[in-house]
């Protein structure tokens, strides 16, 4: 059984090293010269730069990236993160997120008082239900019978586990500015800030549930990874390669071969041909209707290249001195400048770790600075010329400068490197339709597109429930893996948890 993984992302490498492990004959085709899509991490003069994601979770004992180090014999090089993040609010306050449920708890009551308590408390009710919901790997949505029951042994597992999580139904329908106190401008500005960064939207319109479960990121174990971001592709790469996989970089897919609506392989922008009896495909929606052309299902040829309400980043790189960072410093922090958020008002900063002399020069340290943005701009800006580019990208980068300065006055004179990312730029090196970013913004549960997109064609990544983040793109990955797996009949071995078993496919104990 040939397995080909079009996109070496946190998302298609998961599931080709279960996949492997498992027994199968797994190919991974990567268009760039990196592991890890918006997860990976490159070199300039010495500088170790995270292309995207800054933040790793879904470390602590019962998270997903600890469930792929037993399953999969992996060591994540992983060291805690605390405090997670500072919020630094317009009016010049901070508000310290701590992963220590104890300490955030005294730190929101400083930051908000009583009255956001009875908020508080159920983001966490909630979101205790849900993460335990999501690590049952639930197939969402159901696409078969068997998914469909699956889901139900999920779900009355859950109820059983929770008795009261069925008080949280309605919370399937509602968002999570339903649940914030009125009156309460401080509060609501900080959740809004959180969930951009966390749901791709804001509280009037993230779902509830999902909303929760977003809030809850800082307490499910947070960490920094030596090397980077892209350590963690490196690693599942490394575990593909162990059971008898192949990575293929700087390889592009070109087209999906299909035969009586099956696929039979792959053919390469440089003109190789890979048979396949499965096809994983780590791109986006859009990306995916390209590579099948005609063959692919007419929902999935009408879908547009990203969503109106949708994101793109903008992105500096900077290699700076060490000594502008004063003592005890946050590796994290995210600055609200003005509302409405976005467009450069809400900045996210992420320093490397002082003791990861991996990621810069003695002496130095790498500072990525990111902010959301609207896509068309760019693109219009190109269409316009380069000098309307270059004024546009030069706005941006003074607007991310001066949010940094906020925190560290003497930026400027500490740089040595600068190099400012776009859409285009993540376009470009990612392969991602107009730079779209972060998946769809969570507004509804059923804002998703279901893996299964026809026989023997899969899709995984941020697209795919439960949408974006290392954490959540890993489950989506893990599910779609035992859901082949299920399909071919193969049983997971006896090291598989009970939770993970709970996703239909069978153990060799059974």
């Amino acid at each position: 059984m040939q397995i080909v993984v079009i996109g070496a992302g946190v998302g298609g490498l998961t599931v080709g090293a279960i996949l492997a492990q498992a027994g199968l004959s797994v190919a991974v085709l990567e268009a760039s010269e990196h592991l890890g899509g918006c997860a990976s991490t490159f070199e300039v003069n010495g500088f170790r730069f995270d292309v995207g994601a800054t933040v790793a979770g879904g470390f602590a004992p019962d998270g997903p990236m600890t469930r792929l180090e037993q399953w999969l014999d992996l060591c994540w090089e992983a060291h805690p993160v605390e405090p997670v993040m500072v919020v630094h609010l317009p009016d010049g306050s901070r508000i310290v997120r701590w992963g220590e449920r104890e300490r955030w708890r005294r730190e929101r009551l400083k930051a908000f008082g009583e009255i956001a308590e009875p908020f508080w408390r159920w983001q966490e009710q909630a979101a205790e239900v849900l993460w335990s919901l999501a690590m049952r790997l639930p197939p969402w949505l159901p696409q078969t019978l068997q998914e469909t029951l699956s889901l139900f042994r999920s779900l009355f597992a859950t109820l059983t586990t929770y008795p009261s999580s069925l008080r949280l139904l309605p919370d399937a329908f509602r968002t999570v500015a339903d649940h914030l106190p009125k009156g309460s401008p401080r509060l609501r500005q900080f959740v809004d800030a959180q969930l951009l960064i966390a749901a791709q939207c804001t509280s009037e319109r993230a779902n509830a549930l999902y909303g929760a479960a977003a809030l809850d990121l800082p307490h499910r174990g947070v960490v920094h990874l030596k090397g980077g971001m892209g350590t963690l592709a490196e690693t599942l790469a490394d575990a593909i390669r162990r059971n008898g996989g192949t990575i293929l970089c700087n390889c592009p897919a070109n087209r999906l071969v299909m035969n009586d609506g099956k696929p039979i392989g792959v053919e390469t922008e440089g003109g190789d041909f890979l048979p396949a009896d499965i096809i994983v495909a780590n791109v986006t929606p859009y990306a995916l209707a390209q590579l099948l052309g005609e063959a692919a299902p007419q929902w999935l040829q009408s879908i547009l290249p990203y969503p109106d309400d949708g994101w793109g980043a903008f992105t500096l790189y900077l290699g700076v001195d060490e000594k502008i960072f004063p003592p005890d410093f946050a590796t994290h922090h995210q600055i609200l400048c003005a509302e409405p958020l976005a467009e450069g008002n809400s900045v996210f900063l992420s320093v490397s770790p002082e003791w990861d002399e991996t990621r810069a020069p003695k002496g130095f340290r790498t500072l990525t600075l990111s902010t959301h943005t609207r896509l068309p701009q760019w693109w219009q800006a190109w269409q316009d010329g380069k000098a309307t580019y270059e004024r546009l990208k030069a706005d941006y980068t003074e607007r991310m400068l001066k949010a940094a300065e906020r925190l560290l006055p003497y930026l400027r004179d500490a740089l040595r490197v600068a190099l400012p990312g776009t859409p285009l730029t993540f376009q470009r090196y990612t392969r991602r339709p107009f730079g779209w970013v972060g998946g769809f913004p969570q507004t509804s549960l059923f804002r998703t597109v279901r893996p299964r997109i026809s026989d023997g064609i899969w899709l995984v990544g941020d697209s795919v429930f439960p949408g974006q983040s290392t954490a959540a793109v890993a489950i989506a990955g893990m599910r779609v893996a035992f859901a082949i797996l299920h399909d071919l009949g193969i049983s997971l071995p006896t090291k598989a948890t009970p939770a993970l078993a709970m996703s239909g496919a069978r153990r060799d104990d059974e």
